[in-house]
């Protein structure tokens, strides 16, 4: 089975920060992957943009290099490859300086999608904006896309929404959050508002409990200094576990355009209780060599997490009086993203004691094996009485949809909603102001406190006091399997 595939308008798109890491692993394969899909019109341009002095042909033997490191070898083709290469060029660029605009404004097109994606420091978005708009570079119809980290507090997001806002309208902004490009991230949408199935039961009155996890097994591996500075509350929490909790909790949008999805999940960050001491449990992986946080981040006093498990409540209509149970941590045990929603018992069983009752879960798994399964109860076959049996209805979305069903990686899908012109999956300036303002007093509360984060073993799944956190309620954790 084949993918619709949906074609875009020709572009010229300008990559700052073309070869660096994350332009390498995953912007340019994707755009590779697109255009062999055959997504990107003819006409098209890429154009890389960096400090390094690049020769053109040097920089498409780089992303050549690329494209043969980070994607299948069935998916390289020599005449498509070939075809690719010719799309792209590079500007040397001078991101705080006068070095290189000139030829980067000779290079783009009028009348033509432009987008720039700022594949670079957070530090450098407000200068590189002011000379797209000051050079002429940018026009109204222009997209510029934005990196996490967008800020390090409430603060700094407020001076890059500014820097931002000074020189481009919050329509063309883009703040990438590759979480929301994820294909079970977006059916999670289809199967609560195409489905009457769950929405009658979405709520307080018949979930029990949400939990969210996103385990890692990779420890900072390189990124030390940047990771110590922020620790998973800044990292992961209030990006992708905060997007992921208003896609769970959001109330219906009156239609499915980013304004109406966005407002929506603005009311559920600003709905969300304080936090309090006793609602969370942050933790740092002790091991040996580089399995030891002290020593993977190049800090031996440091008292960042690296992983955090926290218990929030919703004050609204829908939510009052149900817990959502957050955790992201790095050296966990597997790989595993998923969102867990937990049913409540049946007020009454009419099976007898004998049987078991377990509860009705239905997950989205995000990564590995994108899919969904739903827990029931069902009669365990056989003539032995009525003994009941919780099985899984099981959807995995390569099994259901076909083996070789071509599925963008989040970026492809995300950087073609760019040129597109659809901000649904991208997040608002006060979207991202309202999470800082809602994560801000909880890490000035640890800190004010000097608290030191529980160790806990790499390959395991985190510290004690984590499954302590559910523990008093009479919950437990899914199992990081």
């Amino acid at each position: 089975m084949v993918a619709r595939v949906i074609p875009v308008e020709q572009f010229d798109l300008v990559i700052f920060g073309a070869t660096g890491d994350l332009a390498r692993r995953k912007i340019l394969p994707g755009l590779y992957r697109r255009w062999k899909e055959g997504q990107i019109p003819e006409g098209s341009k890429i154009i890389g943009a960096a400090r390094s002095e690049v020769a053109r042909d040097d920089f498409r033997e780089m992303v050549r290099a690329a494209l043969q490191e980070f994607l299948d070898r069935k998916e390289l083709v020599d005449d498509t490859i070939a075809s690719f290469l010719d799309m792209l060029d590079y500007v040397t660029i001078d991101a705080k300086g006068d070095a290189g605009w000139d030829v980067l404004s000779n290079m783009m097109r009028a009348d033509i999608v432009r987008a720039f994606y700022l594949s670079v420091a957070p530090a450098l978005f407000g200068d590189i904006a002011k000379r797209l708009h000051t050079r002429g570079i940018a026009d109204r119809n222009s997209r510029i896309v934005v990196e996490k980290p967008f800020g390090k507090d409430l603060a700094t997001a407020r001076a890059l929404n500014a820097a931002l806002a000074e020189y481009f309208h919050e329509d063309q902004i883009y703040r990438i959050d590759h979480y929301l490009g994820k294909e079970t991230v977006q059916n999670l949408m289809a199967v609560r508002f195409a489905n009457i199935l769950f929405e009658p039961l979405w709520n307080s009155q018949f979930v029990d409990h949400v939990q969210i996890t996103v385990a890692e097994t990779v420890g900072v591996d390189g990124r030390g200094e940047y990771y110590d500075t922020s620790g998973a509350m800044r990292d992961m929490v209030q990006n992708h576990l905060m997007q992921l909790l208003c896609l769970i909790a959001m109330e219906p949008p009156h239609c499915f355009e980013p304004d109406a999805m966005r407002d929506e999940k603005l009311k559920v960050i600003r709905a969300l209780d304080p936090m309090g001491p006793g609602e969370y449990v942050r933790g740092q992986y002790r091991g040996r060599g580089r399995e030891d946080y002290l020593i993977d981040s190049g800090n031996p006093d440091s008292r960042t997490e690296s992983f955090i498990a926290m218990k929030l409540h919703i004050s609204n209509w829908r939510w009052k009086g149900t817990p959502f149970y957050l955790r992201t941590g790095k050296r966990l045990k597997s790989r595993v993203s998923e969102i867990a929603v937990t049913f409540k018992e049946p007020p009454h069983s009419i099976f007898g004691e004998s049987n078991q009752w377990r509860e009705n879960v239905l997950v989205i798994r995000l990564q590995p094996d994108e899919g969904m399964d739903l827990r029931v109860m069902i009669k365990e076959p056989g003539p032995g009485g009525m003994r009941l049996k919780d099985v899984a209805l099981d959807m995995s979305f390569a099994e259901a949809l076909g083996n070789d069903l071509d599925i963008p990686d989040a970026y492809e899908r995300l950087i073609m909603d760019v040129i597109r012109g659809n901000q649904t999956l991208f997040m608002r300036g006060d979207e991202v102001e309202a999470a800082w303002a809602w994560v801000d007093p909880v890490i000035e509360g640890w800190e004010q406190r000097d608290d030191r984060p529980e160790a806990y073993e790499p390959g395991s799944t985190g510290p004690e006091g984590a499954l302590m956190l559910m523990h008093k309620d009479g919950r437990r954790w899914r199992e990081i399997r």
